[in-house]
């Protein structure tokens, strides 16, 4: 019989057109960069069918041409779409796992803050077994030249917004370790980006130290940082270790966040 699909028939074939298409975009992201025949043979769908769909996908911005003739990957509105998504991300609920994890492995008191103006705010607060301090508290705020990470948070921002910082707060020792001026800070910022993890040696509490690191998001951009205490004489101790420790669980963390680090952490 001729004549247009019933409703029903014509939803169904709709539906099976979206997960396949779906399914080819799955393909494609996983393996960043594929030819029609790859991917038609990933979907199980015939290359014509690939071929058709991706010329689609293209026209909307959801993929492109690749770094040779024949090959393919996710488009500029793709990427777009996922940011538009991820931005939307609660940090705490993104970064639990990690925060939990980092616990496990440390025994110790773990938190995750954010930068808000001038401040960091400690977001969560996952109390440990041994090092305990009052001094960081859930919901509590601390200027971002103080502590391990507030200090990571502020030495990814541009050098505009240091300047900006730099000219709207003042300097003030917390402990005889904090840094006493803006040279101390800046020199400190600048070792928190070459390393990409970031050390408080007792600067905010007398007999704590803390190692904090930055979490970056799709876009390269300082999203949050994490940071677990110590007792100092631990730090100093097997200091590579904590290092380590900090900046896998960062780079684990802004993976959640569709980033990428490079080996420090470092971004432009």
């Amino acid at each position: 019989m001729g004549g247009a699909l019933r409703e029903p028939e014509a939803h169904a074939g709709g539906m099976q057109s979206v997960v396949k298409t779906f399914a080819l975009i799955e393909a494609l992201v996983e393996q960043g960069e594929a030819s029609a025949t790859q991917l038609a043979e990933a979907v199980s769908e015939p290359r014509s069918s690939v071929y058709r769909m991706l010329a689609t996908l293209q026209q909307l911005g959801l993929t492109e041409t690749g770094s040779r003739r024949g090959l393919f990957r996710p488009g500029v509105g793709l990427v777009r779409l996922g940011g538009s998504v991820l931005s939307r991300f609660d940090e705490r609920q993104v970064v639990m796992p990690t925060l939990e994890k980092l616990r496990a492995q440390t025994k110790e008191t773990v938190h995750l803050c954010v930068r808000r103006g001038f401040h960091a705010v400690f977001i969560e607060r996952l109390q440990g077994e041994r090092v305990h301090s009052l001094a960081i508290q859930l919901g509590g705020m601390l200027p971002l030249h103080v502590g391990a990470s507030p200090r990571a948070l502020l030495a990814y921002e541009p050098p505009s917004f240091w300047d900006e910082y730099f000219a709207g707060v003042s300097i003030d020792q917390w402990t005889p370790s904090s840094p006493s001026t803006e040279a101390e800070v800046r020199a400190l910022l600048g070792e928190v980006r070459r390393a990409g993890v970031s050390i408080s040696d007792e600067d905010v509490v007398v007999g704590v130290a803390t190692v904090g690191a930055p979490i970056f998001d799709h876009r390269g951009k300082v999203r949050a940082a994490l940071a677990f205490n110590l007792v100092p004489g631990e730090l100093r101790r097997n200091t590579s270790f904590y290092v380590d420790l900090a900046r896998t669980a960062a780079e684990e963390a802004s993976r959640a966040f569709g980033c990428v680090p490079t080996v420090t952490g470092a971004r432009g």
